[in-house]
């Protein structure tokens, strides 16, 4: 926002106080989402400044060229691919607004995402699209980007207690009930199960845990939940970890996949002769999963509908952006189940969305 001649800024006063803009320019506007004391003394500040916002500025400022940038690991593909598909299409749909789009990569989460994100300090993004990993890390890098003016909005997961300007993604704690659930219908006696995770510290696969075992307790509990296998997005690890499980004395008899990369999990239970026996519900939907929900040897598949995540955000951002109410979206997808008996339903939107996807893939 700029100002009148004489007076300092918003960006001004975020520095005084060592608050983000955000925070700022909630407090100035008297939006929700700021605590009482933060308010007083942004406002003090900005008096004690002689902020004044300049109101043609502010129109000015709605119809001037935006930068965005979509920073997205290369692995998981077959999540990944579609969210970028989403963002491009919703950015598509800007017709007679001035936005420029960049797409940055990195090899997987933890793997160069913090630095691929402040990597883009230096162009000085309007609006950045990313998802947040281990947030812990990701915390500094945030607070430091917003309050630089550009705004953070998360996709997949969530960063809570940052600066972020808000988020995008399926609704975690219900899939992973939604998986409790499933399995609790079709594991009437005592048995052990098992989830396949993410890495923990990444909110989107904390949840999802928290959601499985809450209801497991609930809805059944003869069933006994053994200690979470983080995979940490390592497909050798998540074959290892899976070929030792399923050889273990206490192996299960149901296994939540709660993370995308599922295909090292399944082909190592297809090795051991064990598709088909084991009660399973995976995440997502893609190309080499279609086969084996159809012949019954998945149960279900909780699809986190990513090319809507992608398209949800960039919307979301873009509003954000050319808005002078900044509210900070918080969307939840509700999630899909998919069965073999609806599988139909979704396959044909899969191939649609990789069709799509065929000219950019075939660059790599």
């Amino acid at each position: 926002m700029s100002d009148t001649k004489g007076t300092s800024g918003i960006k001004e006063i975020a520095r005084a106080l060592g608050v983000s803009i955000g925070t700022v320019d909630r407090a100035l506007h008297g939006r929700t989402g700021v605590s009482e004391k933060t308010k007083n003394r942004v406002l003090q500040t900005a008096e004690h400044l002689g902020y004044k916002p300049n109101l043609a500025a502010q129109a000015l400022k709605l119809n001037r060229k935006l930068s965005i940038a979509a920073i997205l690991p290369k692995h998981i593909s077959h999540f990944f691919d579609p969210v970028r598909a989403g963002i491009r299409a919703a950015a598509a749909e800007t017709v007679g607004m001035q936005i420029t789009l960049d797409f940055h990569e990195y090899p997987r989460l933890g793997v160069g995402d913090v630095q691929a994100v402040e990597a883009a300090m230096e162009r000085h993004y309007d609006g950045i699209i990313f998802l947040p990993g281990d947030t812990r890390k990701f915390d500094a890098v945030i607070r430091k980007l917003s309050r630089d003016g550009t705004a953070m909005m998360c996709v997949g997961s969530d960063a809570p207690n940052t600066d972020r300007m808000g988020f995008v993604a399926a609704h975690a704690y219900a899939s992973g009930a939604i998986a409790a659930e499933l399995l609790a219908m079709n594991l009437r006696q005592k048995a052990n199960v098992a989830v396949f995770s993410g890495e923990l510290f990444t909110l989107d696969h904390a949840e999802k845990l928290r959601g499985f075992a809450a209801t497991l307790a609930v809805q059944a509990p003869h069933l006994s939940l053994l200690p979470a296998l983080e995979s940490h997005e390592q497909p050798k690890q998540a074959y290892q970890q899976a070929l030792a499980l399923m050889k273990s004395k206490g192996r299960p008899q149901g296994i939540y996949l709660s993370t995308a990369n599922s295909i090292p999990v399944l082909k190592a239970l297809d090795e051991l002769h064990l598709l088909g026996k084991i009660q399973i519900v995976t995440t997502d939907l893609f190309q080499e999963l279609v086969p084996l929900i159809e012949f019954g040897k998945v149960l279900a598949t909780i699809h986190q509908r990513p090319y809507t995540q992608g398209k949800v955000a960039f919307e979301s951002l873009i509003q954000y952006l050319r808005s002078e109410e900044k509210t900070q979206p918080a969307v939840r997808l509700a999630p899909h189940v998919v069965f073999r008996s609806n599988l139909s339903l979704f396959a044909g939107q899969i191939m649609d969305t990789y069709e799509d996807l065929e000219p950019e893939l075939r660059k790599r």
